[in-house]
């Protein structure tokens, strides 16, 4: 098996993903602008510490994985894919929209692949969680909500939209196959001036259905919850429980009680799904996208779609009022 994946950028999350491909065999290099880190990792997983430069005209390197800040990820994705490097960049895709379609654009014209990593899609209990869906188990779907709270770091270059809200955003519109009519947004900037804390983003899909997204780093207690409402039950994917326990379906019933339109909800049914790692799932993914084996499932045109939600949200909390999605696509 070839090494011929390079991870830049070693710190918090990166770390995690150096970890991974070495896992799987696959890591050639590493570059972190932090030199003493950069030779941690480098001796700890026997590994080249290359510059970028380096990196870029390696060619032994296939791969390149990004988890660097937000604003470096355009300008170096684009100078991975002009040196035929396969490109893994972590969320969000892009800061703005016109990157994400430069480095769309560089992807196709190079012919290399471009994937982002919303994490979740690669859960096995978001994938049960979709095929169950798909399946008509729930009904017709009515309401889907996610909240993703917590009591943690505070950033200060990216607000709470942009930092926690990818993930679900990525989700909810993997299962709600439909364009976006609008998206409404509002926030509170409790420790920062100019800095969201926490914040609430609406959707409404052109067939009516609306969705909601809770997110929070000033939540005293941790939750990850994705909810999804159907006529005839109801399924809660809630992360923070044990493996067992992540996924659960209750089937209510309505206007079978004694009060007309009561609900009757039925007891829980939790799902056994076999166990993995989704960091691992889906640096494997990527393993198979540069071995020419896969599409990426979290290509570039999902990540523009989950880009344009955050990018609304924003514009929603600026001008306080909704942002009109239809004509954009989804």
């Amino acid at each position: 098996m070839k090494k011929n994946i390079a991870v830049i950028g070693c710190g918090h999350w990166g770390k995690n993903l150096v970890r991974n491909f070495n896992d799987l065999g696959r890591l050639s290099a590493i570059c972190d602008p932090d030199s003493s880190i950069a030779k941690k990792y480098a001796d700890q997983y026997s590994v080249d510490d290359l510059p970028f430069k380096e990196i870029l005209k390696n060619p032994k390197i296939n791969g390149v994985v990004l988890a660097v800040p937000a604003h470096l990820h355009a300008p170096m994705a684009i100078q991975a894919m002009e040196a035929c490097k396969n490109v893994y960049v972590e969320k969000p895709l892009a800061m703005t929209q016109s990157e994400a379609i430069s480095m769309i654009d560089c992807s196709k014209k190079m012919d290399v692949k471009l994937m982002v990593g919303h994490l979740l899609q690669y859960h096995p209990i978001f994938t049960a969680t979709k095929h169950l869906c798909n399946s008509g188990e729930l009904g017709k779907i009515q309401y889907v909500y996610s909240n993703r709270l917590s009591c943690g770091k505070i950033r200060t270059e990216e607000d709470v939209i942009w930092s926690f809200a990818p993930h679900d955003i990525s989700m909810i519109l993997s299962l709600i196959d439909e364009k976006l009519k609008y998206v409404r947004a509002e926030s509170a900037n409790i420790t920062q001036k100019k800095i969201a804390d926490k914040a609430t983003i609406y959707m409404e899909f052109i067939s009516g259905l609306k969705t909601h997204i809770s997110v929070s780093w000033l939540n005293p207690v941790k939750e990850q919850k994705l909810v999804v409402i159907g006529d005839s039950a109801t399924l809660i994917f809630d992360d923070t429980k044990s493996w067992k326990e992540k996924l659960v379906i209750y089937r209510h019933q309505f206007g079978k009680g004694k009060i007309k339109n009561e609900i009757v909800k039925g007891e829980a049914e939790y799902i056994t799904i076999p166990e993995s790692e989704p960091l691992s799932n889906e640096c494997k993914h990527f393993v198979d996208v540069v071995d020419g084996k896969l599409l990426p499932k979290t290509d570039g045109a999902e990540g523009l779609n989950v880009l344009k939600v955050l990018t609304a949200a924003s514009s929603s909390i600026k001008i306080d009022s909704r942002v009109e999605m239809e004509s954009n696509g989804k």
